[in-house]
């Protein structure tokens, strides 16, 4: 007996060791392969923090909305209640006559971009063609990625010509909406600078008078409200005039060049690997600056202007967001 128990027991001995290499072997392979590095370890520490906050910026994207719908209804209230009643008391016809138009003219158009931007789908490659050209694939979606196609961890989704991810109107910001993005903070720049030059006298009329009728006894309130009022709607302008100003100048010099703001970063990137090595980057989707902008708002024609991008369109954009012009070809790989 003595043999034959010591050769069952090194048999389940080579067992038990074959089995803890073996289940030792997957639970590397769940974790680890020939690809990875640091960086894909710490991106596998820190998924549940992107997680968190990918969930939190989609579900404060609602608010976000609201407050934007909050705050634009309050203003229009306010001049309404207060501005207004004083252009048509004080200013001359012709004046009145400009404002009535130039105001609403401007409310029209902050209105309809911002309802478009947010309710309009950025665009998405089409999963059901397999003719659709690429230049990669997306290693979260595992589907082909044409150009200008990046994908959003919020949005959990490819995005044709994805610029970014705006958590002020709850949707990426692509292809397809991204002219009603741009549209909405020009004219909410201009509206707010509007206001905040119409209701200039009354802010400078109503900062005077405040601290005095707070002192007046016998004072109803009503007064001081109305003071109030203009001076906080004067403030509020100013103050969303200057930082949607600075965005829309952004946005506008991103568009000048052809690019977005996730290429932006990417092209600089090549910019600084060719320069190295002693080349130029060109963007091949720079067609100049004016051409740049005619694509962009879908201008064909010179009336164009005034029906496409001074009044509400709801046009498509040029192109379809997968075949892009490019101005030249390149054998050098180009990052897109």
């Amino acid at each position: 007996l003595g043999p034959s128990v010591a050769r069952d027991a090194r048999r389940l001995g080579a067992r038990l060791t074959a089995l803890w290499r073996y289940g030792r072997l997957l639970l590397r392979s769940l974790y680890y392969n020939s690809l990875s590095d640091s960086d894909t370890l710490l991106d596998c520490a820190f998924e549940p923090v992107y997680w968190i906050v990918d969930n939190v910026t989609r579900w404060f994207g609602v608010v976000f909305v609201c407050l934007v719908v909050l705050l634009t209804s309050s203003v229009v209230i306010i001049v309404y209640l207060f501005v207004l009643p004083t252009i048509l008391a004080t200013y001359p016809l012709h004046w009145i006559a400009w404002h009535l138009c130039c105001g609403h003219w401007l409310l029209l158009l902050v209105v309809f971009h911002y309802y478009k931007a947010t309710t309009t789908s950025p665009g998405h490659p089409p999963k059901d063609k397999r003719d659709v050209p690429s230049v990669s694939v997306c290693k979260k979606c595992i589907t082909p990625k044409p150009p200008r196609t990046h994908h959003c961890s919020i949005c959990s989704v490819c995005v044709l010509k994805m610029d970014h991810h705006c958590p002020w109107l709850n949707n990426c910001v692509g292809h397809l909406n991204h002219r009603y993005f741009f549209s909405f903070c020009l004219y909410m720049t201009l509206g707010c600078m509007y206001c905040s030059i119409s209701s200039r006298n009354l802010f400078l009329e109503a900062y005077s008078v405040i601290e005095v009728r707070q002192g007046e006894p016998g004072d109803s309130g009503a007064g001081v409200l109305r003071s109030c009022s203009s001076a906080g709607s004067y403030g509020s302008f100013s103050s969303v005039a200057v930082a949607l100003g600075g965005l829309t100048l952004w946005h506008a010099k991103l568009i000048s060049r052809g690019e977005t703001s996730v290429e932006r970063h990417i092209n600089r990137k090549e910019a600084r690997r060719l320069q190295e090595k002693g080349k130029v980057f060109r963007n091949p989707f720079h067609h100049g600056r004016l051409n740049n902008w005619k694509l962009f708002f879908g201008v064909e024609t010179r009336r164009h202007w005034l029906t496409r991008v001074l009044l509400p369109s709801s046009h498509p954009p040029s192109g379809d967001g997968i075949m892009w012009d490019c101005t030249f070809t390149r054998s050098d790989p180009m990052a897109i």
